[in-house]
């Protein structure tokens, strides 16, 4: 077999493709994440820490490398560079933006750029709403979700759910901006929302009223702190990982992606441990309720606290490009690998 055969033609599939593909395949979508995350529980995929490059003279924006392998059938190498600048969105753009690298894992050649961003928020919106089913079965399913943070994330989250057969008599919205807060009540609006819409100025009001509780926001660090606020015992999808202190962890019962990844970066849970010097107080994965090795009680609140894994990316790339390349509209670029020989 001659090395040209050997080397995958380079892909660049656009953010619309991205788009095209994944939408109205949520159900599928939130399949999926589920099956990666028993794959990467059952010891199935490498998924090292995150690599996060911060600026001196920036130190609200970051970047960050997740590199990843994962196994299974339709197995994939690859790394997603995700960038994070919360001034964004005084412009009206987006915090974040990234691109993902798809790798064979049989040369290694990169086979594929994708916009990485619908990605990343398709994968984390698939992952909250997959935890929301799990971490609610043995106890009444939430009819009042309240949305702390009203950005892309949120949007993603609650089209998820209203893709996935969600219904809730009362939607919640808090954000610091007032202006966030409109923008994103008008989405609801839009969308069809049948529930009762409310904006909260004030963020304990909105918890307290919400028996799911979706964090979405750009804290660097923990800003509510009294776990009185959730005696009412909610679900709380603690999608950014800052926003509650140690104390309001450790009256909860606390669930992650993965343990090791959960506690670093300053994240509540790294908090937490720093604090009690251990981390019992984490529960188990959403892999080990899904499996029921974890049992969730009802008489506490429960915390998911997922840090994002690489390879959730890599499954819904590859899904991505197994539909963009079946729909013949997959582009790729001759020549992209011209060294292809050794010796020339």
């Amino acid at each position: 077999m001659t090395t040209d055969r050997l080397v995958p033609p380079f892909a660049v599939i656009p953010g619309e493709q991205v788009q095209r593909a994944l939408q109205g395949n949520e159900k599928h979508i939130v399949d999926l994440v589920e099956e990666t995350y028993r794959l990467h529980g059952a010891g199935r995929s490498v998924n090292p820490p995150s690599l996060f490059l911060r600026f001196p003279d920036r130190p609200a924006s970051r970047m960050i490398a997740l590199p990843a392998d994962l196994g299974g059938g339709n197995r994939v190498d690859g790394l997603k560079w995700v960038s994070s600048f919360p001034e964004n969105t005084e412009f009206g753009l987006p915090r974040a933006s990234a691109v993902l690298i798809l790798n064979d894992p049989v040369t290694g050649y990169p086979f594929a750029c994708l916009e990485g961003s619908i990605i990343s928020a398709t994968r984390t919106a698939a992952s909250a709403v997959l935890a929301a089913d799990r971490l609610t079965r043995g106890r009444t399913r939430p009819t009042r979700v309240g949305f702390f943070g009203a950005g892309l994330i949120a949007r993603y989250i609650h089209g998820f759910l209203t893709a996935t057969g969600w219904n809730f008599e009362a939607i919640g919205v808090h954000d610091v901006s007032s202006r966030n807060a409109a923008s994103f009540r008008t989405y609801l609006e839009q969308s069809g929302s049948t529930g009762l819409i409310a904006v909260h100025d004030d963020p304990e009001e909105l918890i307290r009223v919400s028996d799911l509780v979706v964090f979405a926001t750009v804290a660097a660090e923990p800003h509510v702190d009294d776990p009185a606020w959730f005696g009412h015992r909610p679900v709380v999808l603690h999608i950014s990982l800052r926003d509650l202190a140690p104390e309001v962890l450790l009256a909860s019962t606390n669930i992650v992606d993965d343990v090791d990844h959960c506690l670093r970066a300053g994240t509540s849970t790294q908090l937490t441990e720093q604090l009690t010097g251990n981390h019992r107080f984490v529960h188990g994965t959403l892999d080990d309720v899904i499996a029921g090795r974890v049992r969730i009680p009802a008489d506490r609140p429960v915390v998911f606290s997922p840090f994002g894994l690489g390879v959730l990316d890599l499954a819904v790339g590859k899904y991505v490009y197994d539909a963009v390349a079946a729909s013949g509209d997959l582009q790729t670029i001759d020549g992209f690998f011209h060294e292809v020989t050794r010796y020339g």
